[in-house]
């Protein structure tokens, strides 16, 4: 349990750590803050493919910046989160169940039909997120200052994050309640 709380710190933690020691310490120095948040999550994942690979890309990541002595590829890492996370989602609409329905399946496991469209929609909804939040995580590691670049991967993402989760808890709320509703009305035949 503390490891796992020490890497989320490390993770949340990242982009302002990359923003104050800008100009102060190494990229190749800072990019030991990617290794080690990398290897904070090993014990933490289940080594699927996938994860095998969004592993690889960090550390080559942590590589590149360390090999050219180079901020941009720690700026790139949030990026590459996205992409992980869009690539996951968008696989799980492929060959389902959705993410979304799996997690869905933990609390409820006879999940009604209306429900399991209802996961896909909001998986799709996700990808959407992930694309978006993809994007301007690298038009700030290419364009913005280390500052902005902090603020939005650091701050900004988070609390859009955070805002889609819980709109999408408010919006489920309302469809349970909706489709009880229907299920308890009599029907005239």
């Amino acid at each position: 349990m503390g490891l796992t709380v020490l890497a989320l710190i490390i993770t949340l933690l990242y982009p302002l750590a990359i923003w104050l020691a800008h100009g102060r310490v190494s990229p190749r120095v800072l990019s030991l803050l990617l290794i080690v948040a990398v290897a904070m999550r090993l014990p933490m994942i289940k080594l699927s493919k996938a994860s095998r690979w969004l592993l690889v890309a960090a550390l080559l990541l942590a590589a590149f910046a360390i090999w050219n002595n180079a901020l941009l590829p720690l700026k790139l890492y949030p990026v590459l989160v996205n992409m992980g996370m869009l690539c996951a989602f968008a696989y799980s609409l492929i060959a389902p169940p959705s993410i979304v329905e799996r997690m869905a399946r933990l609390t409820d496991p006879q999940l009604p039909e209306y429900a399991i469209g209802y996961t896909r929609r909001v998986t799709q909804v996700w990808c959407v997120f992930f694309v978006v939040n993809g994007t301007l995580a690298l038009i700030t590691a290419l364009w913005a200052s280390p500052a902005i670049w902090s603020i939005y991967n650091g701050i900004v993402a988070y609390v859009a994050m955070g805002i889609l989760f819980s709109v999408e808890f408010m919006v489920r709320i309302a469809f349970k309640r909706r489709h009880r509703r229907q299920l308890a009305e009599p029907r005239n035949v």
